[in-house]
């Protein structure tokens, strides 16, 4: 497989990718004519400057996966990637603590008028009544976004003494509370109450022009603003006049509406800060950047499950306590369906113990997988799976239940079929290792295989030794046996799993020899 690199990744990043792909460096590309260009390439990894359009996306038929190196995605048309099935990753925790540490350093460079008091300074100019700047201890600074970047500039700012409130409707009060910060119920209550005021949200339709006239003249009088999020949420012209006016003493920015630029009003005054987009510019975070999409690149490519996919439906995160469970949940929904025969219609996915405390949605999708890769002609991936179920009819719901009897936690899943419920449970045990614990109404043991049959016969003895003869005689080795049954002398389930694939001749043979009602033999490969 092919990728194109079309900026600069670390050396740590394209290493990694070398590694198991054909890797073209083409930086004239993030400027040029990448729809000319790009049509061979399995993979494409960019930075901010290349813009992946409709147009370049439409001359990709190869393209499996876009990954960003950062975090913002405005120069990628997610929705058309999503719509053609290809993957968008990024790299979301690579730049978080240079970022939080970025608006820390404007912060202080602000309060304490650190540029001015240098330039002054190296011109021969000794002037330290000037300058004089604000302590930040026992200041209020309110947040504007309370998220991975947000909230560790809340632990460093509680470390400085300062009160930390913030502003977002998707964080809970008691998660704030476990931070240490206030919840403010609107915009306008943190503004009013802020010595400082910071933001951290991405920039989207709703939050162009969020911080305007009317919100900076709420922020209370001899107030600071910093911005190390992205340009255009805050109104640069307002906020141009009111640090003209003096209602505002002074921002620090790091971001600005139109990227790059060295013309602005704001770079004129003698109470801003302001630095060329640098809250990712950092050693380390270049680094994990470059690592980091490296990995989803080869994970996607791979056709595993890529934690930082953004048109994923579940999230671009995946909780530690779920991520072992991914595998479980792919193969009991690629079980369900080849023990299905017919078409599975509708399936419920049930999540009971302790997983259940947490965001099951990529498990659920992990399980769409599994049954769809088996009956859909084209790579189904966690990106699509949601659109082929759409296409195909088949409905999936899911129930949770921090209650397991057994079980820390257990997945379950019952597929409604051509041929009637098939109903599945499985758990991780030692080293994440997959185990199938039920099937249908009988209890069993059955680690991950690719290849397995499936007996059911009435208990009786003998039964083991004459499979293990047809299969001896047979040259097919069987790697493990399990037999679950209802009760001595009633129906069994035998559960084989073998080395190589199993003629029909020899299943045959099986049920005619232990008289079996029913017998399943399903590849995973």
């Amino acid at each position: 497989m092919r990728v194109l690199v079309t900026e600069t990744l670390s050396e740590q990043g394209l290493d990694l990718l070398r590694k198991d792909f054909q890797v073209d460096v083409r930086t004239d590309l993030a400027k040029g004519d990448l729809a000319a260009e790009v049509a061979p390439y399995d993979a494409l990894v960019i930075r901010s400057a290349t813009q992946v359009t409709a147009d370049v996306l439409g001359a990709a038929p190869n393209l499996k996966v876009i990954a960003r190196a950062g975090i913002g995605l405005d120069n990628v048309d997610v929705e058309e990637a999503t719509r053609r099935g290809v993957m968008v990753v990024n790299a979301p925790q690579s730049n978080i603590i240079s970022a939080a540490e970025q608006t820390l350093a404007l912060l202080l460079s602000q309060a304490r008028n650190i540029p001015q008091a240098h330039a002054d300074l190296i011109e021969g100019r000794w002037e330290r009544s000037k300058w004089e700047g604000v302590e930040l201890a026992g200041k209020t600074i309110g947040l504007v976004g309370l998220g991975r970047v947000g909230s560790l500039v809340a632990a460093r700012a509680g470390g400085f003494g300062m009160r930390v409130i913030a502003f977002d409707p998707y964080v809970s009060a008691e998660r704030a509370k476990e931070i240490g910060v206030e919840i403010m119920p609107t915009l306008e209550a943190l503004l009013v109450q802020s010595d400082f005021v910071s933001i951290h949200l991405p920039r989207t339709p709703e939050t162009e022009g969020l911080i305007g006239e009317k919100e900076l003249r709420m922020i209370k009088p001899g107030a600071r603003l910093v911005n190390t999020a992205r340009g255009g949420i805050v109104d640069e012209a307002a906020l141009s006049k009111a640090l003209e006016d003096g209602h505002l003493a002074g921002a620090a920015l790091d971001v600005f509406a139109v990227e790059p630029t060295t013309d602005s009003p704001l770079f004129a005054m003698p109470n801003t800060v302001v630095t060329p987009h640098l809250g990712a510019s950092t050693r380390e975070a270049q680094d994990k950047a470059g690592v980091t999409v490296a990995e989803m690149v080869r994970l996607a490519l791979k056709g595993e499950f890529v934690p930082y996919a953004v048109n994923v439906s579940a999230g671009a995160e995946v909780a530690e306590a779920v991520r072992p469970f991914v595998p479980l949940a792919e193969h009991l929904g690629a079980l369900s369906a080849g023990l299905a025969g017919g078409g599975v219609r509708t399936v419920v996915a049930s999540y009971l113990g302790r997983i259940a405390e947490h965001d099951t949605r990529v498990l659920t999708l992990a399980t769409l997988k599994g049954i769809l890769a088996r009956s859909v002609n084209e790579p189904v991936t966690f990106v699509n799976a949601p659109m082929l179920a759409r296409d195909r009819g088949l409905a999936v719901s899911e129930m949770r239940s921090t209650v397991s009897q057994d079980y820390v936690s257990l997945i379950s899943i019952r597929a409604e079929t051509d041929e009637g419920p098939v109903l599945l449970e499985g758990t991780i045990v030692a080293k994440d290792s997959v185990r199938v614990i039920k099937i249908d109404d009988f209890d069993v043991e059955v680690g991950r295989a690719n290849r397995m049959v499936f007996f059911r016969y009435v208990d009786r003895p003998g039964i083991i030794g004459k499979v293990g003869t047809i299969f001896g005689d047979a040259r097919i080795n069987i790697a493990t046996m399990d037999v679950g049954r209802r009760a001595q002398g009633g129906e069994a389930l035998m559960v084989l799993t073998v080395d190589s694939e199993v003629p029909t001749e020899v299943l045959e043979r099986v049920a005619t020899a232990i008289e079996a009602n029913h017998i399943r033999a399903v590849s995973l490969v």
